[in-house]
């Protein structure tokens, strides 16, 4: 970088500083500092260069943010890399911001030098964009200098050292977790009064339809679900329409009865029921902590609509493969045995799903056998370029995926396929993701608009007052 930019165009812009792993966790990160200038040290280049082999989603990456480099720097001369490349607003929110003026990206194409305290301990690499962030800041003093990156450690080495750092924040879908959509909404005290007046009822179909207008309805989205404990009203937003008013069905009662002999236990899991069974929702989104029952729920449903109903083909589970623990190494066998280890809370509700009351042992070996030949276990690792045609589809642990990964999987479902993806986002394995940057996070923000996706926040804990007593104090 043999020139920085004069202080009258910089006195309002930043210089933010990237580390690499900012590029290999979001390759398009290059776009996202809207009209502040973007630095690059020589040291992050190699680190890339480094990380770009393998088929890991870092190493892919990597590879990928060295291909937008190289389309940024084709046919530009080398006077102009010094000044800076204008970057494109190409994730840009509005036309307006469009129009301003972009940033620019700086390159390291000279020595620049800060004496580090010689005892400095760490690694050599972080030292060396430390040293050169220093650099930058003795040079060009009219404007703040920020190091951007996902390091906990080398972030609080450098506020150490008196330099700026931040995490990366642009892909946050949320600003704070406990404002993420939970799927359900109480009703007010005053809501029938305020909403009577040109309320329309009906039955249809054995269930009480209802069409009203009101203020509160503004801020419905399509398959949200309703309660009102006073009056013991549960309902479903069925459709949001045109003239402000929306239509709601009262929830399926699955207190009594069962779903592959599984019934409800409170008001959350009759919801999840709900969004579950119905053939018109495509994307469901299931939260909770350990046992609150969103396993058992979601392959009961799945069971049902499978074996008893005919409306897809086969349920097909997947996870991340990520360990609490060490690795304990490769293990043998095909694609869904080495994925068996992985499933084991799939295959615990399994066993109880497919434990009838009657028949005996050859009742209950003969209904493993069916349920097992309509499951399939797999890999998530192979799930690229493949179309599921009228499948059950079930993601556990969908907290360890991020939102590119959760991208590919969803856009993998074909016709008639119905797609569930579930976790606690409390419990997150994945190196850099956080609540607010999770994938799962990202698209329960993001589907909470479409018409045929549910989601639902399960919040009692079912499984033994043991594991809600460990859940509250621990």
């Amino acid at each position: 970088m043999n020139a920085l930019p004069n202080s009258e165009r910089s006195k309002s812009k930043k210089l933010f500083v990237l580390d690499t792993n900012v590029l290999m966790h979001d390759p398009t990160a290059l776009y996202r500092f809207d009209e502040h200038d973007v630095y690059l040290p020589m040291i992050v280049i190699e680190e890339l260069d480094a990380g770009k082999k393998g088929l890991s989603e870092p190493a892919r990456s990597a590879r990928q943010v060295s291909r937008f480099l190289d389309e940024l720097m084709t046919g530009v001369p080398l006077d102009e890399i010094n000044l800076g490349i204008p970057l494109p607003y190409a994730f840009a929110r509005n036309s307006d911001k469009a129009e301003a003026e972009s940033g620019r990206l700086f390159f390291q194409t000279e020595v620049l030098s800060h004496q580090l305290p010689a005892s400095l301990p760490g690694s050599k690499n972080d030292n060396n964009i430390l040293a050169t962030t220093l650099a930058l800041i003795e040079l060009d003093n009219s404007r703040q200098v920020v190091l951007v990156s996902k390091d906990i450690n080398l972030r609080i080495k450098a506020t150490a050292l008196g330099v700026h750092a931040e995490d990366y924040f642009n892909d946050k879908t949320l600003d704070d977790v406990d404002l993420l959509f939970t799927g359900t909404e109480e009703l007010t005290e005053n809501f029938w009064d305020a909403h009577s007046k040109d309320m329309e009822s009906w039955q249809e179909e054995g269930r009480s339809y209802y069409r009203m207008q009101g203020p509160q309805i503004e801020n419905w989205h399509a398959n949200l679900c309703l309660y009102d404990e006073q009056q013991s009203f549960s309902a479903i937003v069925t459709e949001i329409e045109e003239n402000d008013s929306a239509l709601i069905r009262h929830a399926s009662n699955y207190y009594k009865n069962d779903v592959w002999g599984i019934k409800a236990r409170n008001r959350e899991q009759n919801f999840a029921l709900n969004l579950l069974m119905d053939p018109e929702i495509d994307f469901v989104t299931v939260l909770g902590v350990a046992g609150t029952g969103k396993t058992l729920l979601t392959l009961a449903a799945g069971l049902a609509q499978v074996l008893d109903q005919n409306l897809y083909s086969e349920i097909i589970m997947t996870r991340v493969t990520v360990p609490l623990g060490n690795d304990i190494g490769f293990l043998p066998g095909t694609e869904e045995e080495k994925m068996e280890p992985w499933m084991g809370a799939l295959m615990d509700n399994l066993e109880v799903l497919a434990s009838p009351q009657e028949g005996g042992n050859w009742g209950r070996s003969a209904t493993n056998d069916l349920i097992r030949n309509r499951i399939k276990v797999r890999s998530l690792n192979f799930m690229r370029g493949r179309t599921f045609l009228k499948r059950y589809i079930i993601v556990d642990e969908a907290q360890n995926l991020t939102a590119k990964q959760m991208k590919a999987l969803i856009t993998r479902a074909g016709p008639g396929t119905k797609l569930i993806c579930m976790g606690n986002i409390a419990q997150i394995d994945t190196p850099y993701l956080t609540e607010t940057t999770s994938g799962l996070t990202y698209v329960v923000n993001r589907f909470k608009d479409w018409a045929h996706s549910g989601h639902i926040t399960l919040l009692r804990g079912e499984r033994s007052r043991l594991a809600d007593y460990a859940t509250e104090i621990l």
